[in-house]
């Protein structure tokens, strides 16, 4: 699944947007306008190569060995990947496998499930069944994610092999339709506000993320108004919120085993979601009233064309590391500017 391409100016009535057009926006990194690159940075991006870890702060190139190590010491670990790429899957699959090593006992958090097919999840992980289509449509794959499940298999197989727990993260899809259509104070009243718990849960609507996303919604399908994406908006806000709503959740469980090995939570969505620390790692440290330990990884497709785009988005401080990882057969994704 691609960023979408720019369209032509939006009409006043926005909440007729596609939802699908909608989800697909709220999971991808919309690359902002390019700040000036350095003769330094261009110097290191010049040996660069698929397979390393870039320091977000510095560009330096990490050790692979030793900084996959460092993770075991973090609370949270946040993964943000390009979807349907089969190498950023195999990069997660590598980090799971590093922290295990270290006595950690992982988490999994999945954005590609909704909080209506935890259950179908639960049964999957604790049996021998096969996950077969039957299975796909108690999980809700279609309703709420789509696309070849073949993609993300291997994570929730690994899950059920290591039998390590695996929360979906997602609100449902019908609750997101519900206020793109609604707005999100008429969407606050329905019975399936109440029903998933967020009539509990404070929305926050952050100044610097609202700045972010209005602007990459704009950049992607300009033409409109702020008020034209405002429905857009609220749902990105509410997605976002509920997936830091089952991070925080997921922390708070594992901590209450005092006597097991020490649990460290693997975030995985798309990068969108953990650009610049504010989708969902600043709405989790939130929800905490000590400090936690967390740390975000971008996975972004590589080859010499994209190392100008990668320093942008170092200097533009998309996350504390980007992992190069190989393009995948649907070639580099594209991007807004």
């Amino acid at each position: 699944m691609h960023p979408p391409q720019r369209t032509p100016g939006l009409s006043r009535n926005s909440q007729r947007l596609s939802l699908c057009i909608i989800l697909a926006f709220l999971s991808l990194l919309m690359a902002c306008t390019p700040t000036a690159i350095s003769t330094q940075g261009s110097a290191r991006s010049s040996a660069w190569q698929p397979g390393q870890i870039i320091d977000g702060k510095t560009g330096q190139v990490r050790d692979r060995s030793d900084w996959l190590k460092s993770l075991s010491r973090y609370d949270i670990v946040y993964l943000g990947e390009e979807h349907y790429n089969h190498h950023h899957i195999d990069a997660t699959l590598t980090v799971l496998k590093a922290v295990m090593a270290e006595g950690i006992r992982p988490v999994l958090t999945m954005e590609m499930f909704g909080w209506d097919g935890q259950g179908a999840l639960n049964d999957i992980l604790s049996s021998s069944d096969p996950m077969d289509s039957a299975w796909l449509d108690r999980a809700r794959w279609q309703q709420n994610w789509g696309g070849s499940f073949d993609n993300y298999a291997p994570l929730v197989e690994f899950a059920k092999d290591q039998h390590l727990f695996l929360y979906a993260m997602n609100p449902p899809k019908t609750l997101i339709r519900r206020v793109v259509k609604l707005r999100l104070e008429q969407a606050r009243l329905e019975p399936e506000w109440t029903h998933w718990g967020l009539d509990r849960e404070e929305i926050v609507d952050d100044p610097a993320y609202r700045s972010r996303i209005l602007d990459q919604l704009q950049r992607c399908h300009g033409g409109g108004s702020e008020e034209d994406y405002l429905p857009m908006y609220e749902a990105s806000m509410v997605r976002d919120e509920g997936m830091a709503k089952t991070i925080a959740q997921a922390l708070r469980t594992a901590r209450l085993n005092k006597n097991g090995p020490r649990t460290l939570i693997l975030s995985y969505t798309g990068g969108g979601h953990i650009q610049y620390q504010l989708p969902v790692p600043k709405r989790v440290a939130r929800r905490f009233t000590e400090k936690i330990s967390q740390t975000t990884i971008y996975l972004a497709s590589y080859d010499a064309s994209r190392a100008e785009d990668i320093v942008n988005l170092i200097q533009e401080g998309i996350a504390d590391y980007i992992w190069l990882t190989p393009v995948s057969q649907q070639g580099l994704p594209q991007r807004c500017r």
